[in-house]
């Protein structure tokens, strides 16, 4: 199954995650400190909250598409790159206390894009290896030495 995934950085973590479970009805499916994560069935929908910025109106951190497989992550790398988009990649990378294979793009306004697959819980943030610091999902751009990096996923 594939369902887009939708990452937000929010001021008020617990009043969001109140706003979006009455919204969709559902409960988050992972909750952690300065993170939570919704696995929405209709309309099929992640959406990653991350805490951002008090009093710092809500924006968006990055968007994605979570697949079954890492094969399919493989697929995607391939047409992406294929397609002539410039790729990178992150293979077993623990971010957002899930341990994952994801590659990024950019669209023409800079936004970030991920197709990831999460392989496995883990138990702590994470250190993407782009985004550099403890916090991965910190909103921070990639280098331009690699223009199609973004900041770490927060798939889990």
């Amino acid at each position: 199954m594939s369902r887009v995934q939708l990452a937000l950085n929010v001021a008020d973590l617990d009043a969001s995650v109140t706003f979006y479970s009455k919204l969709f009805g559902v409960e988050p499916a992972k909750r952690r400190p300065g993170y939570a994560n919704f696995a929405i069935v209709e309309p099929p929908l992640k959406l990653v909250l991350i805490e951002g910025e008090p009093g710092r109106e809500t924006r968006l951190d990055h968007l994605g598409v979570e697949v079954a497989s890492p094969r399919t992550v493989a697929a995607a790398t391939d047409r992406l790159k294929g397609a002539g988009l410039a790729t990178f990649e992150e293979n077993d990378t623990s971010c957002c206390y899930a341990l994952q294979d994801k590659v990024w793009v950019h669209g023409p306004g800079g936004e970030p894009w991920e197709v990831y697959v999460v392989k496995a819980d883990a138990d702590r943030m994470g250190k993407g290896s782009v985004g550099g610091g403890d916090a991965c999902c910190a909103g921070r751009s990639a280098p331009e030495a690699e223009p199609a990096a973004a900041s770490c996923a927060c798939g889990g």
